[in-house]
């Protein structure tokens, strides 16, 4: 059995973190392609990540008939302390038939890596298995919206939630269906890094609008960016990063490459918000973290965040 490293969620001290990803026959190719290739552009960026595949049969097919191939069983790992084991969803005609029989191996294995420290995650239907552990009993969990009645009668002591995209309670995180698997791989990215990484590998993925457990109001580091604009994106990519440096409309406007005047008009147009006000947002955030620091002084905090006075750093936390 291939001991994996238990460094997980210590990836923001540089050190490895393991998915895992146990891919059901007749897996739901999109829920586990989105995931992982969140996990995969996160470590072009700089995540110090490994990605496994594994499964308990020999040659897995997806639900749409792609052929997978041999994938390692699923007994050569031993998924331990901060690393993240995905159970991939699969064609509900599979999940709800007695053809998933898994063996009691596998069961104990699952439950095995949530006692080691393992964050165990199942994408949509994949709760049907892990429900056959017992991991979910008492416990708050999801899965799609057409299964979730079907998830309660089949297992009535879990707690299970309806209308949410995903919900995490001790360890274990259950979601819907197709494209919230990718909420829940950057949602575990934010734990691992920030929300300034998750930003930087949402844009590559294309994805401006992340969206939490019950959807509701996202970090200023990842609002307002439901749009396209690449002019727009490189000046709030600018103000995210240097919130310390000067960030008035002159400034901004050259790096959008737009007029001052046509930068203020595409700015408030894509954005719903001024310059000011999303300056303003990202310095209250800024501030509402620096602030959670004891070693900082206010005058500190002023500086870090491009403001001349504490007075100031007061005004922006009590802004409405």
């Amino acid at each position: 059995m291939q001991q994996l490293s238990n460094s997980g969620m210590e990836t923001k001290n540089n050190s490895f973190v393991n998915i895992v990803f146990l891919i059901l026959p007749k897996a739901n190719m999109f829920d586990f392609a989105g995931a992982s290739q969140v996990f995969h552009e996160s470590c072009e960026q700089g995540l110090k990540a490994r990605l496994h595949f594994c499964s308990y049969e020999k040659e897995i097919h997806t639900s749409t008939s792609v052929p997978l191939g041999q994938l390692n069983s699923y007994k050569k790992y031993s998924p331990g302390n901060g690393d993240v084991l995905f159970i991939v969803s699969a064609d509900y005609r599979y999940v709800l038939s007695p053809q998933l029989n898994p063996e009691p191996e596998l069961l104990q294995w699952i439950v095995n890596a949530h006692e080691n420290g393992a964050t165990i995650c199942a994408l949509c239907n994949g709760a049907f298995l892990l429900g056959k552990t017992g991991l979910l009993d008492n416990r708050h969990c999801t899965t799609h919206w057409r299964r979730t009645t079907d998830l309660q009668k089949k297992f009535p002591f879990a707690k299970v939630q309806e209308n949410i995209l995903f919900i995490e309670d001790r360890g274990i995180i259950t979601s819907a269906g197709a494209t919230s698997g990718i909420d829940v791989a950057l949602y575990i990215l934010g734990k691992l890094k920030d929300d300034h990484f998750v930003h930087r590998v949402s844009r590559e993925l294309v994805i401006y609008n992340r969206r939490s457990g019950s959807h509701l109001q996202q970090s200023v580091l990842l609002s307002n960016r439901n749009h396209i604009h690449l002019g727009i994106h490189k000046a709030q990519d600018y103000i995210l990063e240097n919130i310390h440096k000067d960030t008035s409309v002159t400034v901004l406007s050259e790096i959008a490459a737009m007029s001052e005047r046509n930068f203020t008009r595409i700015f408030k147009k894509e954005t719903g918000l001024t310059v000011n006000e999303y300056v303003t947002q990202v310095r209250k955030e800024k501030i509402s973290e620096l602030i959670q620091k004891p070693n900082l002084s206010r005058a500190q905090i002023a500086k870090q965040c491009g403001l001349r006075s504490e007075r100031q750093v007061a005004r922006i936390l009590h802004s409405a």
